[in-house]
């Protein structure tokens, strides 16, 4: 297995972060975001969360903007898509998506697996392909009661500090999750371990990467 440089100080990058729900994109990619903006890259960051909805608007936005602290410049858009219904609100999905298109031209774009069992995460990434296809899409995973953990082919180490600031981020900002069964530290901490090992780091985030353009 060969290392590649995504991210070094001094790069200038954008990137855009897609997720369906609030936390989705801090549990998938959380210490992933702070790794590369502790960096020293220069990166312009877009982050969307498609349903933000009462106490959630609240969460989803002040945790974007202490997982985004230090990055260069930062857009956060919230939606208002209904939890748990998005296949049934295609349109909107769509045009939610496709609105955000103008605003950046992404060299970088995290977002859902596209066999994810979640009906919301499966369409967030069909209609992230769809509007940005010319980008390095890597697709994040999130641990759920489906067991839907898959065989990821692209591994980001991430140090232990940065692992447990993601933990501690995730347990001040959402309240409202606390009590379901598997939103906790052990569970954060477990994954990365096992995607560490499956990297030879001590803890790792893990992708698919769907398609690669080497140059």
């Amino acid at each position: 297995m060969r290392a590649a440089e995504l991210v070094r100080p001094g790069a200038k990058l954008s990137v855009l972060c897609m997720g369906a729900h609030a936390d989705d994109l801090e549990i998938g990619a959380g210490a992933t975001i702070l790794t590369w903006i502790a960096s020293g890259a220069e990166l312009d960051i877009h982050w969307c969360v498609a349903s933000a909805l009462g106490d959630r608007e609240t969460e989803a936005r002040a945790s974007a903007t202490a997982f985004l602290a230090g990055a260069t410049r930062t857009t956060i858009e919230l939606g208002s898509l209904r939890d748990s219904y998005f296949p049934y609100q295609g349109e909107a999905a769509k045009a939610w998506v496709e609105a955000q298109k103008p605003r950046m031209r992404p060299d970088i774009v995290l977002t859902h697996r596209g066999d994810d069992a979640h009906q919301d995460h499966r369409l967030i990434s069909e209609l992230t392909w769809n509007a940005f296809r010319d980008s390095l899409i890597l697709e994040y995973e999130i641990p759920k009661w489906d067991g839907d953990l898959g065989r990821p082919n692209a591994y980001i180490a991430v140090a232990p500090d940065i692992l447990e600031r993601k933990i501690a981020l995730l347990e001040q900002h959402f309240g409202t999750q606390r009590s379901k069964d598997w939103f906790d530290a052990e569970t954060f901490r477990g994954l990365a371990r096992v995607r560490g090992i499956e990297c030879r780091a001590r803890y790792a985030e893990a992708f698919w990467a769907r398609k690669l353009l080497l140059t």
